[in-house]
């Protein structure tokens, strides 16, 4: 393989992202500082790999990402297995995200939905139990971010069909998020 190639694919991905999402993902960020500022928290979530980069981001929130600060109130709602489980058993799989919302999210709060596809059943009944709810709603996925893609007061679709392009962007993203969130409120 040639690893030069791989790399330029990625940042070729990562330069069109922000040619035409630059303004939306700018959107994103001052939701999120504005909620964080105001006492909101972030909540977010997602599935396998994204449901891991979603405990990531909030890590990065609630401990550090490059700098020593205060805490940021950010959940990921992937990591409460009896939680899980119990909604997953009772109410079924496509709900396991929206009851935490319904649960945990208050006025001010941000909703930062991830999916690939963009067309996850419980990530689009997260987002729509966050709009219910008022909360300001982000979501980042594939090209044109599938069944989801009306959802969200921001969308950041990553054009590329292949979920580790999307993935790998997905997580330069974040930690581009975080280190923006933290600029700005430190």
């Amino acid at each position: 393989m040639n690893y030069q190639k791989a790399a330029g694919r990625l940042s070729r991905l990562l330069n069109r992202f922000f040619k035409d999402k630059n303004k939306i993902f700018e959107g994103a960020v001052k939701a999120c500082v504005r909620s964080l500022r105001a006492g909101g928290k972030i909540l977010v979530f997602g599935n396998g790999g994204s449901a891991a980069e979603a405990q990531h981001f909030a890590a990065e929130l609630v401990n550090r990402f490059l700098k020593t600060r205060p805490a940021l109130r950010a959940v990921a709602l992937s990591t409460d297995t009896s939680v899980l489980t119990s909604i997953g058993n009772d109410s079924g799989f496509d709900r396991v995200f929206s009851r935490q919302v319904e649960a945990l999210a208050e006025n001010g709060d941000v909703a930062l939905a991830l999916s690939t596809s963009g067309n996850s059943p419980n990530v689009i009944n997260a987002l729509k139990a966050a709009k219910k709810k008022k909360l300001v709603t982000i979501a980042m996925t594939g090209k044109g971010g599938g069944k989801m893609a009306r959802l969200p007061d921001h969308l950041l679709d990553v054009a590329s069909f292949e979920t580790p392009r999307i993935q790998e962007a997905h997580l330069f993203l974040l930690h581009l998020l975080a280190e923006e969130i933290e600029n700005k409120l430190s």
